[in-house]
């Protein structure tokens, strides 16, 4: 009985080891497929667009079948919302590293607002995010989808300026949100520019300077605001 127990538990082990290490590499190959399928629309929507982009050539270039594909992804319009995540999610963590970062919290947002405009230059988020999607996805789908990726930095900015006492005392959601659409209809001016730079340098300019309106801590009488006045004494 004993031999025969030890003889059992390590043949048992090998195959359990065997069927997870199998499992392991099956998703291991599942999530490198999506991703080169996703880094594939990317590339191609960016570059010819939505209408002019198919399933077929999605797959060839990312060198998998098209029933791969479609074991991903249930259509063209789902692998397009896929593209726009990523291409989202990266412009998000490259913004939150300088936004909600360490150091000055004016210089903080103004170093945001001055990135997320370099961002709105560039190829794929101008195609994908601010051309495509409204239409692909819907308005009101690409805004609840702009809201998920983006507003809350907006607010965490808005919220740091103000504790900081950086901003006047002004309701930091409806700050946020006037805030934010100045941000999605300066990229919005960027995309359909003729020269996207100088579109770019000027909506920067002015949404700066509107935000340094409201520094200091002064109503629009011009007077000092309790938080100001609490500060200097």
């Amino acid at each position: 009985m004993p031999t025969s127990y030890h003889r059992y538990v390590p043949s048992v082990c090998r195959k359990v080891v065997a069927v997870v290490t199998m499992r392991s590499r099956r998703l291991e190959y599942s999530e490198s497929t999506r991703h080169a399928l996703v880094d594939s629309a990317v590339d191609l929507f960016t570059k010819r667009g939505y209408a002019a982009t198919s399933l077929d050539e999605v797959a060839k270039r990312a060198r998998v079948t098209k029933g791969a594909l479609y074991h991903h992804f249930s259509g063209k319009q789902a692998l397009f919302e896929a593209a726009f995540d990523a291409v989202e999610s990266t412009v998000m963590t490259e913004l939150a590293e300088i936004v909600v970062g360490p150091g000055d919290p004016w210089d903080r947002a103004m170093n945001g607002i001055q990135q997320y405009i370099k961002i709105c230059l560039d190829p794929s988020y101008q195609r994908i995010v601010i051309h495509e999607a409204p239409v692909v996805m819907g308005w009101e789908r690409w805004r609840e989808a702009e809201d998920h990726f983006s507003f809350g930095l907006v607010r965490a900015s808005i919220q740091a300026l103000v504790d900081a006492g950086e901003l006047a005392e002004l309701p930091v959601e409806v700050t946020a949100r006037l805030l934010f659409g100045a941000l999605t209809a300066g990229a919005m001016v960027i995309a359909r520019a003729d020269d996207p730079k100088k579109a770019g340098a000027e909506v920067s300019t002015t949404i700066i300077r509107m935000l340094e309106r409201l520094r200091g801590g002064r109503d629009t009488d011009g007077a000092e605001t309790s938080t100001k006045r609490s500060r200097r004494h």
